[in-house]
């Protein structure tokens, strides 16, 4: 968020906070690109604010409120209510004090995802599939007034990319389950009772390569069940989809235009590796470029 938007942003979480009776001195900024994270002192509670027209706040609270009361490892919502203020959504969640010493290990971070997916298998909710999230990112790369600076090669790259990989994972055959859709590190804290996931905003249905393929290159690796070829497939899938993200105009994320550059660089080396290779698909490659929404 811009300046202005974030002064806003953060009285909207201020406010809200003291509709719940939290007593809020100030607000520290954790996290800003097209939502906001707060740290709220001294109730010391994590407050989460974005755009009322970009957020799926009710499907995320409702999907954490299931996945804790089935023992999922994930973040312990402070109110169940999602906050009205202005145009802004706000949800209150617990905060934990950050685990320093080191990140969780490979098999930490399979060993929750596990009990991610686990339990993402008993939750019934509406929830949109896989398929709807790329179709954002394939009409967000054909509007060039959403994505002025996209020069026309490029976009003929991720137009194909983002083709050919939605049917081929589509026509995979792999089961399909509720998802986290973007469980890479920064969605997962390590606190003192262990790794817990928070963001779930995006929540989709799909096969879990492609939650997979937001996950470090190593827990894929180790996690038991997996279609290689699909997840290889997946993650080339999504570094398309977070490259066209970076090109919107009204983008927000940190140094994104930077990121944007860089992945297409990633993505059109993927796609030369694939026509050599000539493995599984059409005409994509199977980099593994990093993964942040």
């Amino acid at each position: 968020m811009q300046e202005a938007e974030a002064r806003r942003a953060t009285q909207a979480a201020t406010s809200s906070a003291a509709r719940l009776g939290l007593t809020v001195h100030d607000a520290t900024v954790l996290h800003n690109s097209n939502a906001l994270t707060l740290r709220l002192r001294p109730c010391d509670v994590l407050a989460r604010v974005a755009p009322a027209a970009r957020q799926r706040a009710q499907l995320e609270v409702a999907v954490a409120r299931r996945l804790a009361e089935v023992g999922s490892p994930v973040a312990a919502l402070v109110s169940p209510e999602v906050f009205v203020h202005s145009d802004y959504l706000v949800t209150f969640w617990t905060y934990y004090e950050p685990v320093t010493t080191r990140p969780p290990s490979t098999a930490e971070y399979v060993g929750a995802l596990e009990g991610l997916h686990a339990g993402m298998r008993e939750v019934d909710l509406p929830t949109p599939h896989f398929t709807d999230r790329v179709a954002t990112a394939r009409m967000l790369v054909a509007d060039q007034a959403r994505t002025p600076q996209l020069a026309a090669p490029d976009r003929v790259l991720l137009a194909g990319t983002l083709d050919r990989l939605r049917r081929t994972v589509s026509e995979s055959g792999r089961p399909e389950q509720l998802l986290h859709g973007e469980p890479h590190p920064g969605n997962l804290l390590s606190t003192r009772t262990g790794p817990l996931f928070i963001d779930f905003e995006t929540c989709c249905r799909g096969p879990i390569e492609f939650d997979l393929a937001h996950a470090p290159d190593e827990v894929g690796d180790h996690y038991p069940g997996v279609d290689h070829q699909l997840l290889r497939d997946c993650r080339t899938l999504v570094l398309a989809m977070i490259t066209a993200w970076r090109w919107d105009r009204d983008d927000h994320f940190p140094d994104g235009r930077r990121l944007g550059i860089e992945w297409l660089s990633e993505l059109r080396k993927a796609t030369a590796h694939r026509h050599r290779s000539g493995v599984r698909g059409s005409g994509d490659g199977s980099g593994q470029g990093p993964v942040s929404g």
